[in-house]
C-alpha cells in the first residue's frame, strides 16, 4: 500500500455536502483559526476504519498523507500513528515520536491534535524527561501549546497531575481561546481524578486564570464550589 492508494480509496468516500460543512465548522474563513484547510468531507468513524486497515502502512507513506493540504487525509495519518504506536516497541514508538514533532506545522487543527498528542506524545513521555513539553508550551504555535497541554492527558489517566499543573501554569497568560479551553479541559479532567488537586491549583490561581480555561475547570465540581471559584473574576 502507499499513499497514493489510501488518498484514492479516501477520496471514494467523500462528501462534497460534508466538506462544506467540516470547512465552516473548523473555522477555516480568512482570518480563522483554520484558515485555509480544505475538506474533501469524510466522517471521522470512516476515518478510523480506513486507519485500522491501513495500519501497516509504511511511516515514510503515512509522513506523505501527513503533509496532504486535505485535513482529512492528515487526520488518517495521525489515526495509522496512533495505533501504530499503541502496538510498537520501544524503538518504534521513539521513530513515531520524532516524526509527529517534525510535522506539528501539519498537525494544525484541534481535532488532529486532541486525537493524537495524548498517544504519541504524552504516551512516550511517560517514562522519560518530559522537558519538551515546556518547549513546545512555549512556543509561538498555537499547535504546538495545544500539543504540549493535552499531551498530558495521558499522565492524567496515569494519576500523574504534576505536568498538567505546570504546563496550564505556563498557559495562564496564553491570549488564544483554543489554549484557555484545552487547559481547563485538562484541569477539569484532573479534577475527575483527584479533586483536591484541582481545588488546590484554583485557589492559587482562578483570579487571574482566562475566564475560559476557569470555566472549563471547574465544569465538574458542586454547584457551590462552581460559584466560589468563578464569583472570584
Amino acid at each position: 500500500m502507499t499513499a497514493a492508494q489510501a488518498q484514492k480509496q479516501l477520496h471514494a468516500l467523500a462528501s462534497p455536502e460534508l466538506a462544506v460543512a467540516s470547512a465552516r465548522f473548523f473555522k477555516t474563513g480568512p482570518g480563522q483559526y483554520g484558515e485555509g484547510d480544505i475538506f474533501i468531507g469524510v466522517r471521522v468513524p470512516t476515518l478510523r476504519k480506513l486507519a485500522h486497515e491501513l495500519r501497516g502502512l509504511p511511516l515514510a507513506e503515512v509522513e506523505i498523507l501527513l503533509h496532504s493540504p486535505n485535513h482529512e487525509e492528515r487526520s488518517l495519518a495521525l489515526m495509522v500513528l496512533v495505533l501504530r504506536a499503541a502496538k510498537a516497541a520501544e524503538t518504534e514508538r521513539k521513530v513515531i515520536f520524532d516524526l509527529y514533532l517534525r510535522n506539528t506545522e501539519f498537525v494544525n487543527n484541534w481535532d488532529l491534535v486532541d486525537s493524537s498528542a495524548p498517544a504519541l506524545v504524552g504516551g512516550h513521555l511517560a517514562d522519560k524527561n518530559r522537558k519538551r513539553l515546556v518547549t513546545l508550551a512555549k512556543s509561538e504555535s498555537l499547535w504546538e501549546r495545544r500539543i504540549a497541554i493535552v499531551a498530558t492527558q495521558h499522565f492524567i489517566q496515569l494519576g500523574d497531575f504534576d505536568d498538567t499543573l505546570k504546563i496550564s501554569r505556563l498557559l495562564l497568560a496564553d491570549k488564544e481561546d483554543l489554549i484557555h479551553k484545552a487547559a481547563g479541559w485538562m484541569l477539569r479532567e484532573v479534577g475527575k481524578k483527584h479533586e483536591p488537586t484541582l481545588i488546590g491549583f484554583l485557589k492559587d490561581h482562578a483570579t487571574v486564570m482566562p475566564r475560559t480555561m476557569l470555566r472549563y475547570a471547574v465544569e465538574r465540581l458542586s454547584p457551590e464550589k462552581r460559584r466560589e471559584f468563578l464569583l472570584r473574576k
